[in-house]
């Protein structure tokens, strides 16, 4: 049996907009040429900020990722922001509520590799879930996001 084999790769991916955003497409075009040399693996896929977060959902119908949001924000409200649930507030309504929903939804993904592919079911695609209207300090929605592959070759 061979030695393991690794790989990392960094990318930026932009959010258009607050929300549950599908980016299966990102990561999928990022890791093309290294995935197709591995056999049977596993792939973290992890965001390097505090107020977004990825998850693994229906890739299908975008009521989905909708609906997604409203959820997150009736559990996250940003009201809790004006009636004293907060401290933490100086970077606007949707920044502490970010925090919140990033730690409930969590910034990795395991997914296992076979065959050279992501092993996700028919339906799953990746989301980068956008918890700020503004993106934090940087006025904007990119985010990084580090993919490590590991596995035994093909």
């Amino acid at each position: 049996m061979s030695a393991p084999r690794w790989f990392q790769k960094n990318i930026s991916v932009t959010a258009p907009s607050r929300g549950c955003h599908l980016i299966t497409p990102d990561i999928n075009k990022a890791i093309k040429g290294e995935i197709a040399t591995v056999k049977i693996g596993m792939a973290n896929i992890f965001v390097q900020h505090t107020s977004c977060s990825l998850t693994i959902n229906e890739n299908a119908d975008p009521d989905v990722r909708r609906d997604m949001e409203v959820a997150l924000n009736k559990i996250a409200p940003a009201s809790w922001n004006h009636d004293g649930t907060f401290k933490h507030t100086m970077e606007g309504d949707d920044d502490m509520p970010g925090h919140l929903k990033s730690s409930l939804m969590g910034v990795s993904l395991n997914i296992p590799i076979s065959d050279g592919r992501l092993a996700l079911g028919t339906w799953q695609g990746i989301y980068l879930n956008e918890h700020r209207d503004q993106g934090g300090w940087g006025g904007g929605h990119t985010r990084r996001i580090v993919i490590t592959l590991q596995g035994q070759s093909q």
